[in-house]
């Protein structure tokens, strides 16, 4: 068996393409991956299966098409648009003698690139170590002959042993650092609850131009580009409305099919999404995978469970389309979409008057009453409206009349002594 060399970057890449869960849209993406990673795409191989094949996923005739391709046109890699498990690789490299990179593993090195803060960096690294971990046998295959067997153990098997130790107590050093940067984060969050500071989240589909429209409403200079994953880590800047001040969080892209890795790895960045008032959804309106790309992004809000009611549709990019900016609205007369454009600016009005009305403090005025073991909920009432009146009563318990603002009424759903009879009004 041969080895080869493993070059840096500039690569002349072969994508392969087999028609068996992806749709024809994820080639497109492919290729955009491609060359957001610093790839240089040479030749597409499409074809189609009714199952994967267990030794190379494409089977041994597209395989043999491919070593052709990678010897004819002097390729560095192959790219699959596909998740390959860990013997499908090496099986594939010892076939075309070049690196084999699946899908998960192309969007793992963008996300290493494109890290830039220290939060950033650690959930990459931690993501990309779960997804090594399977795949360490591929750096020692010259030793296979004596990972094994009565008189083949040697070497091979303790580098291999070492090196899964080092990875797992890597994973725990970083995954100790982050639950630390994590507090940091729950303590920021806390800081503005108590400041009564709304939060709105930037989430979509990457590329959709959140980084874009987040430098228009801050005048920040986060960076902005017209490629996939231009920007991983999440922003908060502070932003003035009409009806007072918001915290605008901007937050990593979307995309169909993310690797679990990466929605572990990044659950605590997405917290800031999960706890947002108002999620402005940023669409790019002259995409031809406009849909797709939307059901993409609502995929993953669902798996945080987070409620859609809360989403603000905005529709980016509308000078691909020479649209005029207009705001729709519910039944209701409540803001759900804007359609602007975010380079030009026309439209940011709109937006900023469908922030201010989903976010109107609007209050409502209320009676409760608190057991003596709900003193946590006291102090929570405490600091996030105005307390009226507060009584304690006979039994060590307390009678309170309190006024929120509307957000935050869930708190006082949650009380069992509260009557929502009692309720006040605005």
């Amino acid at each position: 068996m041969q080895l080869f060399d493993r070059p840096g970057a500039g690569e002349r890449a072969i994508l392969v393409h087999i028609a068996t869960t992806f749709d024809a849209e994820d080639l497109a993406e492919l290729e955009a991956l491609a060359v957001s990673a610093g790839a240089e795409p040479v030749a597409v191989v499409e074809g189609s299966r009714h199952r994967p094949d267990p030794k190379y996923f494409i089977g041994k005739g597209k395989t043999g098409e491919v070593a052709r391709l990678v010897a004819d046109l002097d390729a560095d890699l192959v790219l699959f648009n596909h998740a390959l498990s860990p013997s499908q690789e090496r099986n594939l490299e010892r076939e075309l003698g070049v690196r084999v990179v699946d899908r998960t593993g192309l969007i793992l090195d963008i996300f290493a690139q494109r890290a830039r803060s220290y939060e950033g960096k650690l959930q990459v690294e931690l993501a990309q170590l779960r997804h090594t971990s399977t795949r360490l046998v591929r750096g020692w295959t010259h030793l296979e002959r004596q990972k094994g067997g009565i008189g083949l153990r040697g070497p091979g098997e303790t580098q291999l042993e070492t090196d899964r130790r080092l990875i797992g107590q890597r994973i725990r050093q970083i995954q100790q650092r982050l639950r630390k940067v994590e507090k940091q984060r729950a303590q920021g969050r806390n800081a503005r609850k108590k400041a009564d500071l709304p939060t709105v989240a930037l989430v979509g589909y990457t590329n959709a131009g959140k980084s874009t429209l987040f430098n228009a409403l801050t005048e920040s200079r986060v960076y902005a580009a017209d490629q996939l994953f231009a920007t991983l880590d999440s922003t908060l800047r502070r932003i003035e409305l009409g009806s007072g001040a918001a915290i605008l969080a901007d937050t990593v892209g979307f995309i169909r099919h993310l690797p679990h890795e990466l929605v572990a790895a990044f659950r605590s960045t997405l917290q800031e999404t999960m706890e947002a008032e108002v999620l402005m959804h940023v669409i790019d309106a002259g995409s031809p995978q406009r849909q797709e790309n939307t059901e993409a992004v609502y995929g993953v809000l669902d798996e945080l469970g987070i409620d859609r009611s809360r989403v603000l549709e905005v529709y980016n990019k509308i000078d691909t389309l020479e649209r005029r900016p207009r705001m729709d609205r519910d039944e209701e007369g409540v803001p759900q979409r804007v359609w602007l454009s975010a380079r030009n600016g026309t439209g940011l009005d709109l937006l900023r008057q469908a922030l201010e009305e989903r976010l109107a403090p609007g209050l409502v005025r209320a009676r409760v009453h608190l057991s003596p073991r709900e003193g946590g909920t006291r102090a929570k009432l405490f600091a996030l409206g105005r307390v009226i009146r507060d009584e304690v009563d006979p039994d060590g318990g307390w009678n309170m009349e309190v006024e929120l603002p509307d957000r935050h009424k869930g708190v006082l759903n949650a009380i069992a002594g509260y009557n929502c009879a009692a309720d006040l009004g605005h």
